[in-house]
């Protein structure tokens, strides 16, 4: 259990504490009311005859959430009614905190707390803690001594006639949010957060600090009623000490206050991380949603990682599909050219510790910057323990997390600052886009934390929104890492939005609401160092948007502005002061984006996009065989053709885990356009060093002074780091006899979907979880599982002369699947099937492998994708000397 430091600063405690001699009967009603700084808004907490709580707020004297009952239910003790007040305890809390992601990057905030302590039956005892803000209130209930709860009775009314913008609920968050009133909702379940509007004043609920101590929960409603209560994802919630359970929250105020508001993470512990130094948001290439079988191909993967450097974007998603094969020399062609490498998991690849354990650091060894999770689909506590299991781990791996198929965020990316991002919404990659319903995200979903709709995407045909529109979504929405989700050579097609793109921070200092209403409109000016950006996005007939400039400092600015035109995307500028008004012509559904930098006498505000010199390292040899104890010698010659200079070169060599080196490292404070460093070292593999392929690399590291960084952060220099590797194979014993392939060790293995299975059928994302191979109804005991595209690689070592097999399609797919049985001998095509489908007879292989060091066993998808493609290898085996060895 990891322990947490304290979430505040207490300014004063028990100011006003008032304690009973002995608790009051539960039939004398009382009333408690919690004002916040400045006295805008109030929480109004009573207890009445029966011994239950009602929680309300007020603002400026008016009621917004009337008077709802609260309270727990235990399987002791029925905490929601008969309770009798004991005591009330008061105190003002000071949160002040800087966070890696979100509008506003510097939080200093006061709250006003007050605990009220009850007795119930029995004597157990239930504390209420109530904190108001200038922008909501929020309560939380704790237990002192623990217990199992199995319900909650706490609630929130509305007006019947609140107008509300609800997301039916399913725990990916990813319905489509519906405008409706209090009343009229249909019944059913509800997730957070639920906007409603009570007069002119909004209220936004949600809830804060959620982890494995407890449950998610979601609202629950009846049709006509303007009540909706908690819900929580398990039917028993146990704490076996003290428990404090997450907040519920209301976000109050007008439009722009709640669109503002930091309320969530102000109510969320405090980051769990000293050091922020290697969590850097930015904008992501990313393929999958344009072409989603790109993810596999390496080949244009490059093409990506080459748009992402020519633009300055320094990031590139690799999503489902990457192997291992080939990521490690992927991502250090990535990072030579001052690009990172983002890879996608199905949270099941990491839900033992076991499985992290093993993944994580050979990510970090390869040099994978974050990881985007996905599919965890739900808000139980046993989710929610998995949430803590793998932020605690990725942070110590100082790996950066974007959550996909996600809960939505309850302060996380306070807590842990790597978090750059949650889907949690309705994107893009649903193919279908509205105006009406993406001008409701920013005063919902994103209120709460960063939102990865992956916007600016013409590649989803099916929308009513204008490209200026799309384009604007990048400022409009939050997302610490922001994946613009089409190809390059679309963006390059559209090349005024590109340059907008390549020029956007992710992360921002201010942020202020400046015009919009759920539905309908919204516009949203940023700042980050001295720049404003100004976003827009409509879902309304065609106007001219006016908006006074009075956010602005002193002096003139830039007043440069990327909106749709007769034949498609224009820019234009003017020179403006704080005074002026800015005003810009939108098409129906349509946007904006304006960009605000000082005036200097340039006729833009673009500044120069980051681009890495090329350079080249060679390493000698390019590969080895070693055993236990042997040792490798390496040398590396790392060259600068041309341009420069670059700064603070070092070139040295970066172990695995277990290997020593040595040799010094190379330096050199300035190279310029010619120049070479070399180095030479030796390389000893541990005495107990595993069977199979490692790396062994060396890097060149240096800075250059023309690096104008990035739009996140403007004037640093970033390190490159030019990696390239000797590859060593590490040979197990060579086989002997005539063994089953699926008892000998691999050396590489990657699969279409889940593991590769030995003596089973592929089944599904886990390990063990196939059947019996069979096809065409025979059984066959020994063999291996695999799903395309999938591969294994076996150590033959020149020992074996014969491999058999018979090649199918597993009968346990429900539809048909097709694959194409390759065997491969050091590289070199031995043998193929052809096409397999699930009709046809099983075929049999028997493949001449006499002087073969490496044979692969590959399964193609049969060029119409993978789904059903259960490939098996049954009864593979092999002929090889007797007695065979080292």
């Amino acid at each position: 259990m990891r322990l947490r430091r304290l979430s505040s600063t207490v300014l004063g405690a028990a100011l006003a504490a008032t304690t009973l001699a002995a608790p009051a009967a539960a039939a004398e009603p009382l009333s408690w009311s919690v004002s916040g700084p400045g006295a805008a808004v109030s929480a109004q907490l009573a207890l009445d005859e029966a011994g239950r709580l009602r929680f309300g707020v007020d603002r400026a004297g008016t009621t917004v959430l009337s008077p709802a009952p609260i309270g727990l239910v235990t399987t002791a003790a029925d905490l929601s009614a008969g309770l009798s007040f004991v005591s009330r305890g008061n105190r003002t809390v000071r949160e002040r905190y800087t966070k890696t992601t979100g509008k506003q990057l510097t939080r200093d905030v006061t709250l006003t707390e007050s605990t009220f302590a009850f007795t119930g039956a029995g004597g157990a005892r239930l504390d209420v803690v109530v904190r108001v803000s200038a922008e909501g209130a929020a309560y939380r209930y704790v237990l002192p001594a623990g217990g199992t709860i199995t319900g909650e009775t706490s609630s929130f009314s509305l007006p019947a006639d609140a107008p509300a913008w609800l997301l039916p609920y399913s725990p990916n968050y990813e319905n489509d949010r519906v405008q409706t009133t209090a009343g009229a909702a249909a019944t059913g379940d509800y997730g957070f957060p639920s906007l409603f509007r009570v007069g002119s004043t909004y209220a936004l609920v949600t809830e804060s600090d959620v982890d494995g101590r407890y449950s998610g929960a979601r609202l629950s409603h009846s049709a006509g009623s303007g009540a909706y209560t908690i819900k929580l994802a398990d039917p028993q919630v146990v704490a076996t000490s003290r428990l404090a359970t997450p907040w519920r929250t209301a976000i109050v105020g007008d439009l722009a206050t709640v669109t503002g508001s930091m309320l969530v993470d102000d109510l969320a512990p405090p980051a769990e991380l000293a050091d922020t130094s290697w969590v850097r948001p930015g904008t992501t290439a990313w393929s999958w949603l344009s072409e989603h079988s790109s993810p596999a191909d390496p080949a244009r993967q490059r093409q990506y990682i080459d748009f992402a450097a020519r633009n300055g974007w320094p990031y590139v998603l690799i999503d489902e599909g990457w192997s291992a094969q080939w990521v490690p020399e992927v991502v250090r062609y990535a990072r030579a050219r001052g690009v990172d490498v983002l890879l996608w998991f199905h949270w099941t690849a990491l839900d033992t510790a076991q499985e992290r354990d093993s993944m994580l650091p050979l990510l970090k060894s390869w040099g994978v910057a974050g990881v985007k999770v996905d599919f965890m689909d739900s808000d139980s506590q046993a989710r929610f323990r998995w949430y803590d299991d793998i932020l605690a781990a990725t942070a110590t791996h100082k790996l950066m997390v974007n959550f996909h198929g996600a809960t939505v965020p309850r302060g996380v990316q306070r807590t842990w600052p790597h978090v750059m991002t949650l889907e949690a919404i309705r994107g893009a990659e649903q193919f279908r886009t509205r105006a009406a319903t993406n001008t409701m995200f920013p005063f919902t979903r994103n209120v709460v934390g960063g939102m990865d709709y992956t916007p600016v995407t013409w590649v989803v045909a099916d929308r009513d929104t204008t490209d200026a529109h799309e384009v604007a979504l990048a400022v409009v929405y939050e997302s610490g890492w922001q994946h613009p989700a089409d190809k390059p050579e679309t963006y390059e097609s559209h090349p005024e939005a590109l340059r907008t793109l390549s020029q956007l921070p992710t992360v921002w200092d201010e942020t202020k609401l400046l015009a919009g209403a759920p539905g309908q409109e919204a516009v949203i000016a940023r700042r980050h160092d001295d720049r404003w950006y100004v976003g827009g996005i409509s879902a309304v007939a065609a106007k001219t948007f006016s908006t006074p400039l009075g956010f602005l400092g002193s002096g003139r600015y830039l007043a440069e502005t990327l909106r749709d035109g007769d034949g498609g995307l224009v820019r234009e500028s003017r020179i403006v002061r704080r005074g002026d008004t800015l005003t810009v012509p939108e098409r129906t559904n349509g946007g904006f984006v304006t960009v605000l930098c000082a005036y200097t006498g340039s006729a833009t505000c673009d500044r120069p996009v980051r681009r890495v010199p090329v350079t080249t390292l060679t390493v000698d040899p390019a590969s080895a065989d070693v055993r236990p104890g042997q040792t490798v010698p390496v040398s590396a010659t790392f060259t600068l053709p041309a341009g420069g200079p670059i700064t603070g070169v070092t070139l040295a060599p970066v172990p695995p885990a277990g290997w020593t080196v040595s040799g010094a490292v190379v330096r050199d404070a300035t190279m310029r356009g010619g120049d070479t460093l070399r180095g030479t070292w030796r390389f000893t593999a541990p005495a107990g060093v595993a069977a199979g392929f490692v790396d062994l690399p060396v890097a060149a590291d240096f800075t250059y002074p023309a690096d104008p960084g990035s739009p996140d952060a403007p004037g640093s220099r970033r390190p490159v780091h030019v990696e390239q590797a000797v590859r060593v194979l590490v040979p197990p014993a060579d086989p002997a006899g005539t063994p089953a392939v699926s008892d000998l060790p691999f050396l590489t293995e990657t699969n279409g979907y889940g593991p590769v299975e030995r003596d089973q059928s592929n089944g599904e994302a886990d390990r063990g979880d196939g059947r019996a191979l069979s096809i065409r109804g025979t059984v066959y005991a020994k063999g291996i599982g695999m799903h395309s595209p999938g591969e294994v690689t076996i150590w033959l070592g020149g020992a074996c002369t014969r491999f058999t097999a018979v090649a199918g399609i597993d009968d346990e797919v429900t539809q048909s699947g097709s694959a194409d049985f390759q065997v491969l001998g050091d590289s070199r095509q031995l043998a193929a099937t052809g096409i397999r489908r699930s009709a046809d007879p099983a075929a049999a292989l028997t493949v001449d492998v006499t002087g073969v060091r490496v044979l692969t066993l590959r399964a193609t998808d049969g060029g119409d994708g993978k789904n059903f493609d259960h490939a098996d290898w049954a009864d593979a085996r092999l002929s090889c000397a007797p007695g065979a060895g080292r």
